[in-house]
């Protein structure tokens, strides 16, 4: 659950680097503070070791997909409570609800804009995290 006290924490999982840099800017500007990783195994060491808020995970990266991410975050007890939005080039029905029925919070279809990933922030933090006042 975010602390009150500061700001959302997000992680980006994401191999490709411009696409990393406009979330990042993009969640940055909406007042979160953000980490990044390029692959999925820097992403599972990052939020392990650190306080997250909420995924932003690639399915498709090099070596450990975000499939396997997705399915470790959502089997490890200490880490299933944090969402994840997933995201990929795949506009395929059966990633989609595969998605979901893992456990992740939102799926987005690249190219994604600004407007629709600020949305589904908004609306999964919320969702998450009703108490507080993001």
């Amino acid at each position: 659950m975010p602390r009150k006290s500061s700001k959302v924490i997000a992680l980006v999982i994401e191999d490709e680097p411009d696409l990393r840099k406009f979330i990042t800017l993009l969640l940055s500007l909406e007042g979160l503070t953000v980490l990044e990783a390029e692959t999925g195994e820097r992403g599972m060491e990052i939020v392990c070791q650190n306080h997250c808020d909420l995924l932003l995970l690639d399915l498709r990266l090099p070596g450990r997909n975000g499939w396997s991410v997705l399915g470790e975050i959502k089997e490890n007890v200490q880490l299933c409570h944090i969402p994840v939005i997933v995201f990929s080039a795949s506009a395929s029905t059966d990633s989609k609800d595969k998605a979901l029925k893992m456990g992740a919070s939102e799926y987005l279809v690249k190219p994604i804009s600004a407007g629709n990933l600020r949305e589904s922030i908004t609306r999964v933090l919320k969702n998450a995290y009703p108490a507080n006042s993001l």
